[in-house]
């Protein structure tokens, strides 16, 4: 057995390295938003679309991507997640017009939901021992930091050397590199009996991307084609929401399930949301805080190097340091400073003084691109939010799987990543379409106080949500006396 530990250690550096190229194509295509633009002639609502087409099928496949990961094997989705993303970013670096590469990037994100759940249940099968897991999430989360890090920097270099379509061919020969590490029997992972609720996952990604349109639509004027979006937006809400309380019966009622023409007894269907994991008492708050950060990080990312490459004459190598503010505290914070806080204090104090952070660093930025002010003055802005970010984010994962009933651990991970998507589709899809309708670097400057809006309001809503369960039980104890 002599190979045995080298061999694992192999796998983990694949696994890692497939989760730390799925995070980098939501930071890396940031500076690059001009260039393309240029490229393809491209609006504003094009380039929403742009990375709104990842994030939409990213956040809502997340919500069941667990159970398919179950189902059929977790190396097997992943190898393929990982195959398809390879495949999609070389077919992305070809694309001829916006709207082949806006379906291109669904596509990446469906790959990229498929990596994220099977890579947890590899390292869980790679590493038994809990201390020796342990160690190896830290290195798989330690990753989304470095990710984060590269992206904007990275894609500076990438569009200076080659074009904005660069950026996607330098996964190609990362997914060579990831199948090859992961390749072997190291990894294999048994086939469960969970079966998935499409109907419900449909449903979802339907009524997540009508939303989103309607959204960019309204930003763009186009009033007729908001209303009908949103108006199917509420329809596929709907048949989601029914989805999921029929099969919530159903587990309550497992005996009552039919049988199948071939005489066996029907497996009950996994909702696509865990009851248990939605009602833990403080997950809401929580959640809500993590869709926040995503909301308020993306559509910083999204923003901010169109002001400053329009704005201030930024090149794009030099849009991509400028956010080293942002992205370096986000490499380093969570293991040298957030960790021990948390370890120390437990996990609400830091998701709370990351979204206070959040919300300053907001008002700040939105300050100094607004009136113009030198760029020291914006990068205290980007620093508080990037100690934000590393401030909230960890703590935010080790609260949820806290908070999550026995059993429900993965799945309160999943909900809470895949949250953190839905909240950088809006904020994309919002804050663009701010931009769109002041488009001046005044207007569009200002737009930046919106994030720091939705954080401090997400740091209330736990204050809000404790005082008003304080009241109920208050009131039902004097009922029962």
């Amino acid at each position: 057995m002599p190979t045995a530990a080298p061999r694992t250690g192999t796998a983990l550096l694949g696994i890692a390295l497939g989760y730390f190229m799925v995070l980098l194509d939501t930071t890396v295509l940031s500076v690059a938003e001009p260039d393309l633009a240029r490229s393809l002639g491209s609006s504003t609502a094009g380039l929403q679309w742009v990375v709104t087409g990842y994030t939409v099928a990213f956040g809502a496949l997340l919500l069941s991507a667990g159970a398919v990961s179950d189902r059929y094997g977790a190396h097997r989705v992943f190898r393929a997640g990982v195959a398809v993303f390879g495949a999609g970013s070389l077919l992305s670096a070809c694309a001829p017009g916006l709207w082949t590469l806006v379906g291109l990037r669904a596509v990446l994100g469906v790959a990229a939901a498929a990596c994220v759940p099977s890579s947890m249940a590899m390292i869980s099968r790679l590493y038994p021992d809990p201390a020796r897991r342990a160690r190896a999430v830290a290195v798989w989360a330690a990753v989304s930091g470095a990710a984060l890090a590269a992206g904007p920097i990275a894609g500076g270099l990438l569009v200076a050397l080659a074009g904005w379509r660069a950026v996607f061919l330098v996964n190609v020969p990362l997914t060579a590199l990831v199948l090859t590490l992961v390749a072997g029997r190291a990894v294999r992972c048994p086939r469960g009996e969970r079966e998935v609720d499409w109907g419900g996952q449909f449903a979802a990604c339907a009524a997540l991307g009508l939303l989103t349109d309607a959204l960019i639509a309204f930003g763009a004027h186009a009033v007729v084609h908001g209303a009908c979006s949103a108006a199917g937006a509420v329809v596929a809400g709907a048949l989601f929401v029914r989805r999921e309380q029929r099969e919530w019966r159903g587990q309550r009622r497992p005996r009552e399930r039919p049988e199948r023409t071939d005489g066996r007894e029907r497996r009950g269907v996994s909702p696509v949301l865990v009851p248990a994991v939605l009602r833990a008492p403080g997950m809401t708050g929580m959640l809500v805080a993590g869709a926040a950060v995503g909301f308020a990080l993306t559509a910083v990312l999204f923003v901010l190097p169109l002001l400053l490459q329009s704005t201030r004459g930024y090149g794009v190598v030099a849009a991509g340091v400028a956010f080293l503010p942002l992205t370096l505290p986000t490499a380093v914070n969570p293991l040298l400073v957030t960790g021990r806080l948390v370890a120390r204090f437990g996990p609400r104090g830091p998701v709370l003084g990351g979204l206070a952070l959040l919300a300053a660093a907001g008002g700040v930025m939105a300050g100094a691109a607004s009136s113009g002010a030198p760029y020291p003055v914006l990068a205290v802005g980007l620093f508080a939010a990037g100690c934000g970010v590393s401030l909230a984010l960890p703590a935010l994962t080790t609260a949820v799987i806290t908070l999550a009933p026995a059993g429900s651990a993965g799945a309160a991970g999943g909900l809470l990543n895949a949250v953190r998507q839905l909240g950088a589709t809006f904020g994309v899809a919002v804050l663009g379409s701010f931009v769109a309708v002041h488009p001046s670097a005044r207007g569009a400057g200002w737009g930046l106080l919106l994030p720091g809006v939705v954080c401090a309001l997400a740091a209330v809503l736990p204050v809000v949500l404790r005082a008003a369960g304080a009241r109920r039980a208050g009131r039902s104890g004097r009922s029962g006396a």
